[in-house]
């Protein structure tokens, strides 16, 4: 750079302009909540926009509101729209207001959460705390925000495998075990558990997925033969993951008869509650998750039922020194000062409980929220997200042409389109046009599954914006468009 010339800076040129186009981006955002019921369901991207979406990086700027009308133009009307009322696809919560404000202002400040001397690490300290408490941990219980349920799963599997096999494997690695080392699952466990195993270096094999009951909890019995055959096989067992909340059906396993099976045996006690464990806020869930409080950790996803913004996934521990030594390396240029002075201090560096040195501030959102709400209204939304699965379920059981395909597990209702005469094969064509259908008319989203061989409808309603009747709409659009589809099924068409 020449000595006369413009100093060069990523700041705005105009910032009355750009405080101008940020109060607009505010109200557009606003607006996109208020009247998200009145937007589709779901849309395609159209291959116009989705050609335009390949082009090559601009080499040189542009006007920051032809930026913006970018954005409105190609990428929020086709969003997958996880905010709507009736998106119950997959497994997803839906958002709010307070939050999105707060990822903006996590952004402006712009801090990094892997440690130091600075406000934000104790917000999430305190953020930790309130979940700790939350699903009935000590208070010397530690914790970690990640960016969900697949990395606090992971992390807690890293703790597990280091602490319950008996012998140094951080500094040995899993090679110098005097067996495979070995966790246990029913089939139904979500599948970053396999990731996390394979991740961790014991291959899929190390992962025994343990075969269910009719309600899809786990068969303790097939759980403790298997565990007994493994030992008896030359197997390192470490751990046993309870799923609270299947992703299939909801199931929840019996968590005091899995920590009682882990005591006697000397197992780590994990429970993935990616999707139940925050219900332990709701009184009509709580009693179902009785014994989750008896693991040794615990994976919960607050952008699920919590409705916190992506990411927010959350590990709790409750040994937190089994934690950290799992996780902490600290070299010369991450030395904390001795004196508690400086930039440095602080005896709080999440980077010692992680993978993660860099961290975004996500607790900020989980922090504004619960301030904003309390934990009773979260609590009262999802027990009325399980009234309205049982209801649900009822008028799929009144309604000719419907049929449930399991049994209603927390929030989930799984059900098909089922007129009679049409064999398995031709059931499953059926209801797999009319749900690719039913998401394309953007009425509702739902997903799917297969169980039994049965493919199926599956609709999560982890959505405070539903209202009972927007089920009563789902029954009435899958019964329409189903009768008007099974014609050409019955043809063969």
């Amino acid at each position: 750079m020449k000595e006369h010339e413009p100093f060069e800076t990523l700041d705005p040129e105009d910032w009355d302009a750009m405080r101008e186009l940020g109060h607009r981006v505010v109200d557009d955002a606003l607006h996109y909540f208020r009247t998200t019921r009145e937007r589709p369901a779901w849309r395609p991207v159209p291959a116009d926009v989705a050609e335009r979406l390949t082009a090559p990086a601009p080499p040189g700027p542009a006007d920051p509101p032809a930026v913006y009308e970018e954005f409105l133009r190609d990428i929020m009307p086709y969003t997958m729209n996880t905010t709507h009322p009736r998106f119950w696809a997959w497994y997803m919560g839906s958002g709010t207001v307070m939050a999105a404000l707060a990822d903006l202002l996590a952004a402006t400040m712009n801090p990094n959460l892997g440690g130091g001397n600075h406000a934000a690490p104790l917000v999430e300290k305190q953020v930790l705390g309130w979940i700790r408490d939350m699903v009935g941990f000590p208070a010397e219980a530690s914790g970690l925000l990640t960016s969900g349920a697949s990395m606090a799963n992971f992390t807690a599997l890293t703790v597990a495998r280091n602490t319950a096999c008996g012998y140094d494997v951080r500094r040995q690695g899993v090679l110098a075990a005097p067996g495979p080392l070995t966790a246990y699952a029913s089939t139904e466990i979500h599948s970053c558990n396999q990731k996390a195993i394979e991740t961790l270096g014991l291959g899929s094999e190390g992962l025994r997925k343990i075969p269910v009951r009719a309600d899809y909890t786990i068969d303790l019995t097939a759980l403790e033969q298997q565990v007994a055959a493994d030992r008896e096989d030359g197997r390192l067992p470490f751990c046993v993951i309870a799923t609270a909340g299947t992703i299939n059906t909801g199931a929840i396993d019996d968590m005091n008869a899995i920590a009682d099976f882990c005591e006697r045996e000397r197992l780590w006690f994990h429970v993935d509650g990616a999707i139940g464990a925050v219900a332990v806020l709701a009184d009509n869930v709580r009693p179902q998750l009785a014994g989750m409080e008896r693991a040794d950790s615990i994976a919960l996803d607050l952008h699920k039922w919590m409705h916190i913004p992506f990411e927010a996934g959350c590990v709790v521990v409750r040994d937190a020194s089994a934690h950290r030594e799992s996780f902490a390396l600290v070299p010369e240029y991450l030395q904390r000062e001795a004196d508690g002075r400086g930039m440095a201090s602080g005896s709080l560096w999440f980077s010692d409980y992680g993978l993660q040195l860099t961290r975004q501030f996500r607790a900020l959102k989980v922090w504004m929220s619960i301030k904003e709400h309390g934990l009773e209204r979260f609590g009262r939304m999802i027990a009325r997200n399980v009234e309205q699965a049982a209801y649900l379920g009822r008028r799929v059981e009144e309604s000719d042409g419907l049929e449930l395909t399991a049994a209603i597990g927390l929030d989930i209702v799984c059900f098909r389109f089922n007129p009679g005469g049409l064999d398995v094969a031709a059931l499953n064509r059926l209801n797999q046009a009319l749900l690719v259908e039913l998401q394309e008319t953007g009425v509702a989203a739902p997903s799917n599954t297969t169980l039994n061989g049965n493919y199926c409808l599956r609709v999560a309603i982890s959505n405070h914006r539903s209202r009972f009747e927007d089920f009563d709409l789902l029954v009435k659009e899958v019964l329409r468009i189903g009768n008007r589809l099974q014609d050409r099924i019955y043809s063969g068409s």
